[in-house]
């Protein structure tokens, strides 16, 4: 009798955990599904002008065959070089007091979809079989029917002149006063910034490199999705000239504020209401 309740225990837990796991998978699903992200067949209304495939991740994402210059998972699109882009600190600003490296982490990502300058259906990996092209092409079959950008709205379409955008491969905070960042797992706090109006950045080591994030409220414990993400980039790339920090240190990009599988408006980490994502950093 015991053996059989043990067994009959062991087999409903096996059955909620598989009920989680497909519910988990569904929600994670519907992240990019109801979004303007979805640029299948499945997509609904004018931002969705595709014909073809019914996948959502392959637009921006591929098993097989991405390209490995990509800091972000898997990348199925070519980047651009660095230097087609031109970025805020040429204005000249007296109000930006750290150094900006070139265009790259996942920013160059977002931009190579973003910028307008490819369709969307230029990739590596084309959806289904024998579609590769390592230089990125043009799907066959009329897979995009649309623009080469979603719109053509500022915000969807920012091209390759980004000094009316927010500042993005900028040193957190304005880089540390000292010229060192402590290491992770010590926090980065206000004390340590060239610009104290910005708030702490918690840090972790995670799969071996250094990461930082600014905490939002109620996100809990850890990083978090909801949080204000920094991406880690070393001294040497982003100084140049000779001149270096020690290790590595937290730098904003776009998906700092961005999550491009949320569903928030704008696909922000968290809701604006009351200017939230700019005061999730800045201390104003």
């Amino acid at each position: 009798m015991k053996e059989r309740n043990i067994k009959t225990t062991v087999a409903s837990l096996i059955a909620a955990l598989a009920v989680a796991g497909a519910l988990t998978a569904g929600n994670a699903v519907a992240g990019i599904a109801n979004t303007k992200h979805n640029l299948g067949t499945t997509g609904t209304g004018s931002n969705h002008q595709t014909a073809g495939t019914a996948e959502l991740c392959v637009f921006c994402h591929t098993p097989h065959g991405a390209d490995t210059s990509a800091t972000v998972p898997l990348w199925n699109r070519v980047l651009a070089a660095p230097v087609t882009y031109s970025t805020y600190n040429s204005l000249g600003t007296s109000s930006l007091d750290g150094s900006t490296a070139a265009v790259g982490s996942v920013s160059i990502a977002c931009l190579s979809c973003h910028d307008g300058v490819q369709a969307m259906d230029v990739m590596i990996n084309q959806p289904g079989s024998g579609g590769f092209n390592a230089a990125g092409a043009a799907a066959t079959g009329n897979v995009w029917s649309g623009s080469a950008q979603l719109n053509g709205a500022t915000v969807t379409n920012t091209g390759v002149d980004l000094r009316n955008d927010h500042p993005i491969g900028v040193q957190y905070a304005g880089g540390p006063v000292t010229g060192t960042v402590p290491d992770a797992p010590n926090d980065y706090t206000t004390s340590q910034f060239k610009d104290r109006d910005f708030k702490d950045a918690k840090s972790a080591i995670l799969n071996g490199k250094s990461v930082w994030w600014v905490e939002t409220p109620g996100s809990g414990n850890g990083r978090q999705k909801t949080d204000m993400q920094l991406y880690t980039r070393t001294g040497a790339l982003a100084l140049g000239s000779g001149t270096t920090l020690n290790g590595d240190q937290p730098y904003v990009e776009c998906a700092s504020c961005h999550d491009p599988h949320s569903e928030n408006p704008t696909f922000l980490r968290i809701a604006n209401t009351g200017s939230a994502v700019c005061l999730a950093c800045h201390t104003k």
